[in-house]
Order: C-alpha cells, then sequence, then structure tokens
C-alpha cells in the first residue's frame, strides 16, 4: 500500500518542493528512487524537501565507510521525545543511511559523525542505502545495493558483499570484504524486545550541531522546529553522547563508554539479542561488573583467547577479553560479529588507552605495578 505525500515547506527549506513515497506494507519498491527521499541525479544524494540529514555523535564503525543519513516523518505528524530511549516515531516515518567509501579511495584522517552535505561534489561512491520504515506492522528494513555507475540503487534482501579497496590515512591499502546484510542480520541488531527498531535515533546521539544549508543548528531543535519531534526539552537539559576521537567533547571515559555504546550496545543492552551475556553497554548502564570490569564470559568459546578470564581487567588491555575481540579479523573471534572486516585500529586504541588508566585489579588478575 502506497501513500503519497507532499512533502510540506519545512524549516525555512530552500529546495523545490518534490514527492516523498511512503511505503507502510509489502511490497515495497524495488527500485531507491520509488521513495522520492533524493531529488537530482544518481549518487548526489540531494535530499528532497522535507527530508532532514543528520549525524550521530558517535557512529558505528563500518569498514571506514562514510555514511549519510536522512529522516522523514509524514506532514501533520511527529514523534514522542523520550529521554533514555528511541524516540517514537508515526507509522510512515522513513529513516535512509547512506554507505560510501572515496572516490579517490582515501580514508578521511579522522573520522567523525559521518558525512554532512549530501554527496553534491561526488567525491563519495555510494555503495548501499538502508532504509528502515515504520510500517503497519513495526518497523522494517530494507537495504538498497548501488549499481556502478551509482544512477540507481534495487533491492536485495538476501544480502550481498562487495569487495572495496581503500587507503588509510597512514598510506597503507587496507582491503575491506563490505557486508550488506539480509533482513534478518538486519533485525540482529535492531531487535529489542524482540521487535526491530531503530538504533540512533535518540537524545544522546542526536544532541549536536548540524551544518544546515540555512545555517548551522542542534538537531534536536531543528526536527522540534519543523514539526518533526514534540516534547524536547532545551539541549542543555537533554542527554549527550561525547564524540569518541574529540576529546573536548568529554573524559577518556566518557569517549570509550560513546564508542562501546556506538559499536556494542545495539546487542549488548538487557532489552538485545545479547542480553543472555550479562555483559550491557549502553550509556545508562552504571555497575562496573555488567559493563564489563573483572566480569567472566557466559560463553566465550574462543572468544576468550587461550588464558582470558575477564572482558575488561583493570590496568591490562591485553589480558581483556574485549579488546582481544575487537582487535580480532577471524569470523569465530570478532565482535561486533557483523557490519566489519577491517580491525578499527583507532577505535581500538581508544579502548586501550580507557583500560590501561582504570585503577584497580580483578581477584586472579594482579595488577601489574607501573
Amino acid at each position: 500500500m502506497l501513500v503519497a505525500m507532499l512533502a510540506l515547506g519545512l524549516g525555512a527549506c530552500s529546495k523545490g518542493r518534490g514527492e516523498v513515497h511512503t511505503f507502510v506494507e509489502d511490497p515495497y519498491p524495488e527500485k531507491l528512487s520509488a521513495w522520492g527521499l533524493f531529488q537530482g541525479s544518481g549518487w548526489t544524494l540531494e535530499p528532497q524537501a522535507g527530508v532532514i540529514p543528520y549525524s550521530v555523535n558517535t557512529p558505528l564503525f563500518s569498514d571506514y565507510a562514510e555514511k549519510y543519513r536522512t529522516i522523514w516523518v509524514p506532514p501533520g505528524q511527529a514523534a514522542q521525545y523520550r529521554d533514555s530511549d528511541v524516540f517514537d516515531f508515526p507509522v510512515g516515518t522513513i529513516l535512509s543511511k547512506t554507505f560510501m567509501y572515496p572516490v579517490d579511495g582515501r580514508v578521511p584522517a579522522a573520522q567523525g559523525p559521518g558525512r554532512t552535505a549530501g554527496n553534491a561534489d561526488k567525491r563519495f561512491r555510494p555503495v548501499e542505502t538502508r532504509i528502515l520504515v515504520h510500517a503497519k506492522q513495526g518497523w522494517v528494513s530494507l537495504p538498497y545495493v548501488w549499481n556502478e555507475e551509482g544512477t540507481e540503487a534495487t533491492l536485495e534482501v538476501v544480502g550481498s558483499s562487495r569487495n572495496v579497496e581503500v587507503t588509510h590515512a597512514s598510506g597503507e591499502k587496507l582491503f575491506a570484504h563490505y557486508m550488506i546484510p539480509n533482513v534478518n542480520q538486519c533485525q540482529g541488531c535492531h531487535e529489542r524486545d524482540k521487535a526491530m527498531t531503530p538504533i540512533g535515533l535518540q537524545a544522546r546521539h542526536l544532541n549536536r550541531g548540524y551544518p544546515y544549508d540555512e545555517g548551522p543548528e542542534n538537531q534536536l531543535v531543528k526536527l522540534t522546529r519543523v514539526g518533526y519531534l514534540k516534547g524536547a526539552p532545551a539541549p542543555t537539559a537533554a542527554p549527550r553522547n561525547a564524540v569518541w576521537n574529540e576529546p573536548t567533547t568529554g573524559t577518556l571515559e566518557e569517549r570509550a563508554r560513546a564508542y562501546l555504546e556506538a559499536n556494542c550496545a545495539h546487542c549488548h543492552d538487557r532489552r538485545g539479542p545479547a542480553a543472555s551475556s550479562g555483559l550491557y553497554l549502553a550509556a545508562q548502564e552504571k555497575d562496573p561488573h555488567t559493563l564489563g570490569r573483572c566480569k567472566a564470559p557466559v560463553a566465550a568459546g574462543r572468544g576468550a583467547g587461550k588464558d582470558l578470564p575477564f572482558d575488561i581487567v583493570p590496568g591490562k588491555p591485553e589480558r581483556s577479553i574485549l579488546v582481544y575481540r575487537m582487535d580480532s579479523q577471524d569470523p569465530g573471534v570478532m565482535m561486533p560479529e557483523l557490519g566489519r572486516s577491517l580491525i578499527h585500529r583507532e577505535g581500538v586504541a581508544l579502548l586501550r588507552e580507557w583500560i590501561q588508566q582504570l585503577q584497580g585489579s580483578c581477584d586472579d588478575e594482579p595488577r601489574t605495578e607501573r
């Protein structure tokens, strides 16, 4: 069933009006262009009027891919703000995230929250656009894969992969096996209480500025102003995650915790797929033990290495299962299990630095004097 709606001239938008189509039940369109989210030609990703770009404070690492995110809410409706959970969006809401790699192959020296200006300069080649639509039966994830010409993307529900060569900021060439998830794998990360849900659309992830065409503005303020969000407090009263690689945004611990939430808490949450592990890495967790400190794994198998007893050993990143698994490319060891084939060197370095300065020791892991 198709609901076609004109995107109303939102937020002093200077672009011409265009039509966005939301599909709230199967069959879903085979072509990305059918949604009407972008205007212009193919991979420029110029958002249609009413399609609002956004970014998050600390993103999930995806083999050094750049990401461009957008949101569209049906006219006359709005999401309900929640302080510590995903906002409650109305049926018909469309979220998109496009994964791209630089045309010249060079990864930026410091990857931030994601691409903030579409792709008008065509510096990036899109690989995949994931649509998350709030359908009648709940949220539905739809992966669209771009053709080589960058003119259109086609729905691939069974998943696939692409080999990508990128040049790291260090100058080293890296070869990524970029994975396009199937529908079941999408749900594996986006599941809460056995139901599909968005992840990044929470106050602590969105509470940041964004360089919109009409000028910079806090994203919570912007979404409220255009009518997409209701009930939000002033940004100073809302939670805000640190940016993992910007020391001015938080302490070392705050940045490490933000990184772990973005990369691990979609599973390691009390309501997530890895709830039985007892390792919970969401921002609201306060108990050092459930955060991994001196916590033995429930069932890590080869993921525990030869003799690593705890998820986190204070002062000893080399003895911590968490670092061991995030620093691995072995499919039977690595964490996260999906979404990467490369090691995020900069992210692992942050976690090592954080664990190294943690005080205390575990019972059978006497702390080495430093």
